[in-house]
């Protein structure tokens, strides 16, 4: 009886470090010894658009002649809050006017792309967390920038 306990432990002993040299001997073989990423769920984006934003802004030399800044943005949303983006837009337009209004003609025209892109989503986000709501896009990009 204490023959065949010894025998069960010895068997079960060995099966475990052999699974371990199976496990160590895996993660050895892979790059940088480490085992294989996760890989998250691809999510299948959509692109909302919103033409023609247009603000005149505001000139500080105090010239009569109108400066206007008309803008396309973009809105990186997913197939499943598509139709909330949409439905957003009329908030997204009167957003993006408020945060726009207020630069002079010559901090515009020395803005880049990226700059403005950067300005609309810390309003949008701004403006959703006022309204305790989460925002229905993952970012908003700009299709056509023009300043005159």
């Amino acid at each position: 009886m204490k023959m065949k306990r010894r025998i069960l432990v010895a068997a079960l002993a060995l099966t475990v470090v052999a699974g371990g040299a199976g496990a160590a001997w895996y993660y050895t073989q892979r790059p940088g010894g480490k085992p294989a990423p996760v890989q998250p769920e691809a999510v299948d984006y959509k692109y909302v658009s919103l033409e023609k934003v247009i603000v005149m802004l505001r000139d500080g030399t105090g010239s009569s002649v109108p400066h206007y800044l008309a803008m396309d943005l973009v809105f990186k949303t997913s197939g499943k809050q598509e139709k909330i983006t949409k439905e957003h837009l009329p908030l997204l337009r009167s957003v993006a006017l408020k945060a726009l209004a207020d630069y002079p003609v010559e901090k515009a025209n020395r803005m880049s792309i990226d700059q403005f892109a950067v300005a609309l989503n810390q309003a949008f986000t701004a403006a959703y967390a006022r309204d305790h709501a989460e925002k229905p896009f993952a970012e908003a990009m700009i299709g056509k920038l023009i300043i005159e």
